[in-house]
């Protein structure tokens, strides 16, 4: 193996591709990253039994070949090459790496002992990068992050024709984002379970495209698998994740019909509000809002403790109404939303709130694409 290619594309591809790799693998190899030269390229991957990584690049190859070396430490001397061409060869069991006067040599690993990546499944359909990245960041907010619940930790992807739907949820709060896509099939119909951690990272990493390819293999129990293909500079990246096995939570029916109590607030305004009562909020305690006419007043702390109180503009309509939430849960709601003025919908104070953004344009529909319900906390008396 011997080839030469550009430090910047090099070091943006190893980094790409070793992002997935795991801290403490369960065999040596699985640390690896694959190196393999074509006569039309390299091909870099990774892969740890759940998540494969694979990033092709231009490079001027002189003899192919494949060599399997430590994927952080390549990434580590990468980022930190001189910008000049990087020229790599296989010596016997080491792979040496020379860019200006930087000289590096590795030990590889044996290749026969590394997995074979699985294959992408058949495309499903496309979707503007940058978009779908923005939908699962805001998905993703009210994923759960405890491991004893992994059902709880992914993200139900539903696909129906021309439309994706994103859900959420730890149980406490979920989250709901819809978007548009151009399915392969008109009457396009599949649902996932994608694991919330690897959809995020998958889709911030694959906006330097213009669209993004989803590529959705159901199979059986366990055996599910969804990939994602972008463009990375000098060439294709494609990723793979094995779905989670569960039943999904039906949580469409906890959104409610119908309001008694509207607010809408500027959520800015709201957000430095939230930010400085909670300061006196103590650990697991709620931050309460009180809802009246044309004001919300937000207060937190109690007893001889210290206690804050604020009130802000709000435009009221229903009964008055008094409740609380999770300062940081309710935060990580109104930063997802991208509307100036938020909505909080509330059937009664010990039910959840539905948040959403509420459009410049009167005639929009009212935060129609993402919404965010929050469960109240029991205030202190």
């Amino acid at each position: 193996m011997k080839f030469r290619v550009e430090r910047d594309v090099l070091a943006d591809a190893v980094a790409w591709a070793a992002r997935s790799l795991p801290v403490r693998p369960s065999v040596p190899v699985l640390a690896g990253l694959l190196v393999e030269a074509h006569d039309d390229g390299l091909m870099l991957s990774t892969f740890d039994y759940e998540t494969s990584a694979r990033a092709s690049l231009d490079a001027d190859v002189a003899e192919p070949g494949t060599a399997l070396v430590s994927g952080r430490l390549l990434a580590d001397i990468c980022r930190s090459l001189p910008a000049k061409p990087v020229d790599m060869v296989l010596d016997g069991t080491r792979v040496q790496l020379t860019c200006g006067s930087a000289r590096f040599s590795l030990q590889t690993m044996p290749v026969e002992d590394y997995p074979s990546l699985p294959s992408m499944p058949a495309a499903t359909g496309t979707v503007p990068s940058a978009e779908f990245a923005h939908a699962v960041a805001q998905a993703v907010t009210a994923a759960g992050r405890d491991d004893m619940l992994p059902v709880l930790t992914g993200v139900r992807v539903e696909i129906e024709g021309s439309a994706i739907a994103l859900l959420a949820t730890d149980r406490f709060r979920l989250a709901q984002r819809e978007l548009g896509w151009e399915p392969h099939t008109p009457d396009e119909s599949a649902a996932a379970l994608v694991p919330a951690k690897v959809l995020g990272d998958t889709a911030k990493s694959l906006t330097v495209g213009t669209e993004v390819t989803i590529a959705l293999s159901a199979g059986g129990a366990g055996e599910g698998i969804i990939g994602f293909e972008g463009t990375g500079p000098g060439g294709v990246r494609r990723t793979t994740t094995r779905l989670l096995d569960g039943e999904f939570p039906k949580v469409r029916s906890l959104f409610p019909s119908e309001h008694l109590t509207v607010a809408k607030v500027d959520k800015a305004e709201l957000v430095e509000s939230v930010k400085r009562v909670a300061l006196v909020a103590e650990r697991n305690t709620a931050v309460q809002l009180a809802f009246g006419d044309g004001v919300l007043t937000l207060d937190a702390g109690s007893g001889d403790e210290a206690q804050a109180s604020e009130s802000i503009q709000a435009e009221v309509t229903g009964d008055p109404l008094t409740t609380g939430f999770n300062p940081q849960f309710l935060l990580d709601g109104l930063t997802a939303i991208d509307e100036a003025v938020v909505e909080l919908a509330f059937t009664q104070a010990s039910k959840p709130v539905v948040m959403s953004g509420v459009p410049a344009d009167e005639g929009a529909q009212s935060g129609g694409d993402f919404r965010y319900l929050l469960m109240p906390r029991r205030l202190l008396s």
